[in-house]
């Protein structure tokens, strides 16, 4: 097999973060040092991450049967990137008082931002199952990183023990499919199955495995169990990357299968989405209602989340509005939860134990951090859709794409979710602003802002205010991006 420059360049993203990823590896059997790990890992990221327009200079490319970089391609490669970045920069405030080796933390972190790039580009059931396994794996060092912590130790077990169980339906799924249909290439997969006949049994089983697998990626309920624990137990930066890279890179190869084949459009996986869709939107947001730690808040907001971009998929026969949809939800999503992670990593570093994941340990925040108190407070409106973020923006967009599908019910769950969703965010706000009964437990340093974990979480309040007035440029962007070309 022979490549050509033209594909090599469409995969510089992916080998530049590869190339990183070995340049570390022998950096770390030289010597070890945390400041070369994290000057290694920040330039490798950055510089895939400036690649992307050469990549989409080259147009559509199939490199290999394995992987189609499009424009669809680079728009999540660049939201997977954005995210590392983000994370390695508050995982670098939260390892200045580790007690232990901290090189592997960029190592696992690079490892896993490749596997994101692939699944960015896969369109084959093989490149889907290597990519997940590669962003998968690597998590279960990163949410057991802090082993001291009973927490994370026990988060760490809890995740590697239903994500092998969730691979294992995942595989059993492609085994199914590639039964009935001889082939593991998305588009072939349609061609063929296109004629299979209505709920024949392989078909129905494989892809009805194969959500069961994605449903647990996402958190969607009712596989959604593990996530709440896991948010906790993680350190913050990696709860980050769990949160944002790890979701959008599962999501949208979900999406691009999804639109590839078109038998997973079939009335009875059809209704079976739309149902988890609603679900995951009241179980998320009912039992976030509940939460005093803001963590365990966060993971159950997850749910709610993606299952309001379950109507994305529901609606996707529909044309490119839902896929420009999914687009900009998704990057509301990233900057949103960028920002209020990071809040939650400035309060939680340097090393001190546990992190500052309860509620009681932001009360009066505001009276002597003001500026990171602002950052939490927009972060908390966009997410509860409130006008003038981002996250109205996006909550826009889901709503008009199910009221162009004529998905009344849908609609209304959306917008009962959002409702419900207002108590705990603005919880959140308010306790922000309660006058300090007492000394403070925990608190950020004073100079957080000068920090480049500082940095990202301004510049992501920044973003989700400026976009959230003034939409069109992120509206430009994901539409140039969004030219889906399914081969």
């Amino acid at each position: 097999m022979t490549f050509t420059a033209s594909q090599l360049l469409a995969l510089l993203p992916l080998l530049l973060t590869t190339g990183a990823m070995l340049a570390l590896m022998l950096a770390i059997a030289w010597r070890r040092c945390d400041d070369t790990a994290f000057v290694v890992t920040i330039t490798g990221l950055n510089l895939a991450l400036f690649s992307l327009p050469i990549v989409m200079a080259q147009g559509d490319q199939g490199v290999t049967p394995l992987l189609q970089i499009d424009g669809y391609a680079v728009f999540y490669m660049g939201l997977v990137l954005i995210g590392a970045l983000a994370t390695c920069t508050f995982g670098r405030s939260w390892l200045k008082g580790y007690p232990d080796n901290r090189e592997e933390f960029y190592l696992l972190l690079l490892i896993a931002t490749a596997g994101g790039l692939v699944l960015a580009g896969s369109r084959h059931l093989a490149s889907l199952f290597i990519g997940i396994e590669m962003l998968t794996l690597p998590m279960f060092g990163l949410v057991g990183y802090a082993y001291r912590e009973r927490h994370s130790l026990e988060a760490s077990i809890k995740y590697m023990v239903l994500s092998a169980t969730a691979t294992a339906f995942l595989l059993f799924g492609m085994a199914l499919l590639y039964a009935q249909a001889g082939s593991l290439s998305f588009s072939d997969l349609g061609l063929t199955l296109a004629t299979t006949p209505a709920h024949h049994p392989l078909l129905m089983g494989g892809l009805g495995l194969m959500l069961v697998g994605f449903a647990f990626k996402l958190s969607l309920a009712p596989f959604h169990l593990w996530t709440p624990d896991v948010y906790e137990g993680a350190p913050a930066p990696v709860a980050t990357f769990l949160a944002t890279v790890s979701k959008i890179a599962v999501f949208c190869v979900l999406l691009r299968f999804y639109l590839a084949v078109p038998a997973a459009a079939d009335p009875m996986i059809h209704w079976l989405l739309a149902a988890m869709a609603v679900i995951s939107i009241v179980i998320g947001n009912l039992l976030a209602l509940l939460q005093t730690n803001i963590k365990r808040m966060m993971g159950y907001s997850s749910i709610s989340h993606f299952g309001y971009l379950l109507a994305v998929i529901v609606a996707s026969r529909l044309g490119q509005m839902p896929v420009e949809a999914a687009g900009v939800y998704l990057l509301m999503y990233l900057f949103t939860n960028l920002g209020a992670f990071g809040v939650i990593s400035m309060m939680s570093s340097p090393y001190r134990g546990k992190d500052a994941d309860s509620l009681h340990s932001y009360r009066g925040l505001f009276w002597h951090r003001p500026y990171l108190t602002a950052v939490m407070t927009v972060m908390m409106l966009s997410l509860a859709g409130i006008p003038m973020t981002l996250g109205f923006i996006g909550k826009f967009y889901l709503i008009g794409v199910t009221v162009d599908a004529k998905l009344w019910w849908l609609c209304g769950a959306i917008v009962l979710g959002s409702a419900m969703g207002l108590y705990y965010y603005l919880r959140v706000m308010v306790t922000l602003y309660l006058l300090e009964p007492g000394m403070q437990l925990r608190d950020a340093k004073a100079d957080w802002a000068v920090s480049s974990g500082g940095m990202v979480v301004l510049l992501s309040a920044i973003i989700v205010v400026a976009l959230g007035i003034y939409p069109q440029p992120v509206i430009s962007l994901v539409q140039g991006f969004q030219n889906v070309v399914l081969r």
